[in-house]
């Protein structure tokens, strides 16, 4: 008796190769995409692309939401005590400078206020962080934090040799951002556009400018002091155009994501139609290009 061959399976098919159905796989994709919930849509993307332009801004956010509940839930005893640990007065300047002038900008003495500061750090820190870029929007702000600190106790220090000012000014609570917000108010001066630009500045100047004057305070006399130091980081702001569309004087010196982007575009345009060469620190025409010689038998 010949012995049986066992029947082979057939082969399978392209279709069965190619996996479910294309209407499955798109009722997967959907149900997937279902699955995600509103997060994914629109607003919510454009939320979180706000979100990573802003870096910087919202860190800052999120350690002051923080701190301000620890300051919230502390008792009277407590909440003093840190206030105080991380007050630029005088005797803490003294003692425990970096750690002062860094701690006190990341704590706020009313926790009810911190919602008007999310209104203005997403006004006012995101556009110039969005504008500058992260690093030179914190050298911005840190400049005027520092600054106006120093000045505006180095102000109480002689209103107290003078007897002007009471002593208990040295141990007073000073603390708060609104050094670094009234410094970034003074360097998008240079965001606004020209025919506005200068009543922007006359309001801002006028405004601190009349607080000092109305019998202001040393804080005022920061806010005052902020704004200026703001406006001379000129240098840090990357480079506008007038309103005929020429760049303004110094464009090239301005460092910055845009003043790179606008260099490279101008190396590759070239000026009167030869390109441009960075040589040093200037931007010079290169040397014609000689095109090889055809030689001829």
């Amino acid at each position: 008796m010949a012995p049986q061959i066992p029947e082979t399976s057939e082969p399978p098919s392209p279709q069965d190769r190619a996996g479910p159905p294309l209407a499955l796989r798109r009722g997967r994709a959907t149900s997937v995409a279902g699955r995600r919930g509103p997060c994914a849509g629109p607003a919510a993307r454009r939320a979180r692309q706000w979100v990573r332009s802003t870096p910087g801004t919202h860190i800052w956010l999120g350690i002051l939401a923080v701190t301000t509940v620890v300051v919230a839930v502390s008792s009277p005893a407590l909440r003093s005590y840190l206030l105080h640990s991380v007050s630029t007065n005088l005797v803490e300047l003294r003692h425990h400078p970096i750690r002062v002038l860094i701690g006190s900008a990341l704590w706020i003495e009313t926790p009810s206020g911190f919602v008007f500061y999310v209104a203005l750090f997403e006004l006012v820190h995101a556009t110039a962080e969005r504008w500058l870029g992260t690093w030179r929007w914190l050298l911005v702000v840190a400049v005027a934090h520092v600054g106006a600190t120093l000045i505006s106790q180095k102000a109480v220090r002689l209103g107290i040799r003078d007897q002007r000012l009471p002593h208990s000014l040295a141990h007073t609570v000073d603390i708060g951002v609104s050094y670094g917000l009234a410094g970034v108010i003074g360097v998008l001066t240079y965001r606004v556009p020209r025919p506005w630009r200068w009543g922007y500045l006359t309001a801002v100047l006028a405004y601190g400018g009349y607080q000092v004057a109305n019998d202001g305070t040393f804080t005022d006399l920061g806010h005052l002091t902020a704004v200026l130091l703001g406006l001379g980081c000129w240098v840090l702001t990357p480079p506008g155009r007038t309103r005929e569309g020429e760049r303004e004087p110094g464009w090239e010196r301005r460092p910055g994501r845009e003043g790179r982007l606008e260099r490279e575009r101008e190396r590759e345009r070239g000026r009167g139609g030869r390109p441009v060469i960075r040589r040093g620190r200037r931007d010079v025409p290169a040397p014609p290009r000689c095109r090889p010689r055809r030689w001829r038998r």
